[in-house]
């Protein structure tokens, strides 16, 4: 029997994730070897490994009632993003507040920065804009700009700990997400692999 596709497995699992009040960030399916399925869920909430775990026993369940995968055996994993995955919608500019991002901007955009690619930190957002700290511990100063003017953000991992001043320039980090440079950042996302009937591991 044919694996469902990613997209049939999004629509069904998105209805637990958004009763609990999460998004789902994305679904991949594995099939060489034995099939794996990955389902990444986020909210504004951060998100422990108990919750985390109570979702993929209930996703599991759901996949199992649907029967779209047959007597075909596979691994369940669902997880959280990890700390460097790309800031693509709004939602992740406003949870990625205070952390440090490595931002490429598309060609020909005017603005402070030297080059096209730079470091900064995140600022206060809004479904439009975000505000950014340049000039690291020295000589931090904020900036607003366009998401529209963002080509790409990438999330990036900090070994030593923000100055006070551009971490107050940019807001402070989400209550319950974890402190740049603290090393708990860099620890990996947060996952669960649920055993259940017709999946082994």
């Amino acid at each position: 029997m044919p694996m469902p596709t990613e997209e049939r497995v999004s629509q069904l699992v998105a209805g637990p994730v958004e009763r609990r009040g999460f998004d789902l960030e994305g679904v991949s399916i594995v099939a060489t070897g034995q099939a794996r399925v990955t389902v990444t869920v986020d909210g504004d909430e951060a998100l422990d490994l108990d919750t985390v775990a109570e979702l993929s026993s209930e996703i599991s369940e759901l996949l199992d009632t649907a029967g779209d995968f047959g007597e075909t055996q596979y691994l369940l994993e669902v997880t959280s993003p990890g700390v460097d995955r790309p800031l693509t919608a709004p939602r992740h500019w406003r949870r990625a507040r205070g952390r440090k991002v490595r931002v490429t901007m598309r060609p020909g955009v005017p603005g402070p920065w030297n080059e096209n690619r730079f470091d900064a930190r995140v600022g206060a957002s809004t479904d439009s804009e975000v505000a950014l700290v340049l000039g690291g511990k020295r000589k931090p100063h904020r900036v607003t700009v366009p998401l529209a003017d963002i080509a790409e953000a990438v999330v990036q991992v900090e070994f030593s700990a923000p100055g006070a001043a551009e971490l107050e320039l940019a807001g402070g980090v989400v209550p319950g997400r974890p402190e740049p440079g603290t090393g708990t950042e860099d620890q990996g996302a947060l996952h669960s692999v649920a055993s259940t009937e017709g999946i082994v591991e």
